[in-house]
Parts: C-alpha cells; sequence; structure tokens
C-alpha cells in the first residue's frame, strides 16, 4: 500500500477503477464456485431428468398393461394342474382297488386319502367288479383241418 492516494477527477477514471475491482470479484467468486453447475446446466439436466421420468413412467404404465391379466391366468392354470393331479390319483386309486375305467367319474375327493376311502365304498356297493365271462368251450376242434376254418368263416359272413 505505498500507492498514493490520487483524487478521481472524471467519470471515466471512475469506471476503470470500477471494472477493475469487478473483474477482480468476478474472478474471486468464479474460484470459489468452481465445480458447480451454472443456472442454465442445472435446467438441462432437470429436462433430462424430467424426461427420462415421463419415459420410465410409460413404460411402467405399457408393463402393467402387458401384465395385468397374469394373476388370474396363473390362477386357471394351477387349477387345471390340481384337476389333472386329481384325475391321475383317481385313475391310479380306481386301478389299484380293481374298480372298472367308467367308475372313475364316481370317485370324490380331494385328496388321495378321500379318494381311496371314496373308491373303497364304491367298490363294496358294485360288488367285486365286473364279473369275467366264463371261457368259451363249445369250439370246434381245430387240427389244421381247413375245412373247419372254412365252416367258421361262412358263418361270419352270413
Amino acid at each position: 500500500m505505498s500507492e498514493e492516494f490520487k483524487t478521481i477527477e472524471t467519470q471515466e477514471q471512475l469506471n476503470s477503477i470500477i471494472e477493475e475491482r469487478l473483474k477482480r470479484d468476478r474472478e474471486s467468486r468464479s474460484k470459489n464456485y468452481e465445480g458447480y453447475l451454472s443456472p442454465e446446466e442445472v435446467e438441462k439436466l432437470k429436462k433430462g431428468y424430467e424426461d427420462t421420468i415421463i419415459g420410465l413412467n410409460k413404460q411402467i404404465e405399457d408393463s402393467s398393461e402387458t401384465y395385468k391379466n397374469y394373476d388370474t391366468e396363473i390362477a386357471n392354470r394351477d387349477a387345471k394342474i390340481k384337476e389333472y393331479e386329481t384325475a391321475s390319483v383317481k385313475s391310479r386309486i380306481a386301478h389299484e382297488t380293481g374298480l372298472p375305467y367308467d367308475a372313475i367319474a364316481f370317485l370324490q375327493g380331494d385328496d388321495e386319502e378321500s379318494i381311496k376311502k371314496s373308491a373303497e365304498s364304491l367298490k363294496g356297493l358294485v360288488g367285486h367288479g365286473a364279473q369275467t365271462p366264463p371261457p368259451v368251450t363249445n369250439l370246434p376242434n381245430l387240427k389244421g383241418d381247413k375245412s373247419t376254418l372254412r365252416q367258421t368263416l361262412s358263418e361270419l359272413r352270413e
């Protein structure tokens, strides 16, 4: 501060002094705010984020529209799978207990134990299952004679 005080006599001198001080102030402030974003850059970022949010919301809406019926479809498929499993168990149990295939429709229950009880009670009502036909005993003696075979074929044609 060895400078001597100079009086300011004109407006230009005042303007140059003020301009110099403002320039130093701007430089010191720009050093303080180095690395910060300007308001214009913040607006650009904000606009970019808003566009991204709008795009993601659109994707969410599209996805929810696509997948909205999946819960009911899965429930329907689970019901079908359970129905097929129950039918399979009924078939197996009917076969094990000796019931005819047509008797499967009369078996009731949702689990294996209840289906077995139903099969046993149905077998008790029906009896011991279908009666096997007696063996055929009145067949002609077929010892390689072609005449007997011809006679049987002619009887079949009639």
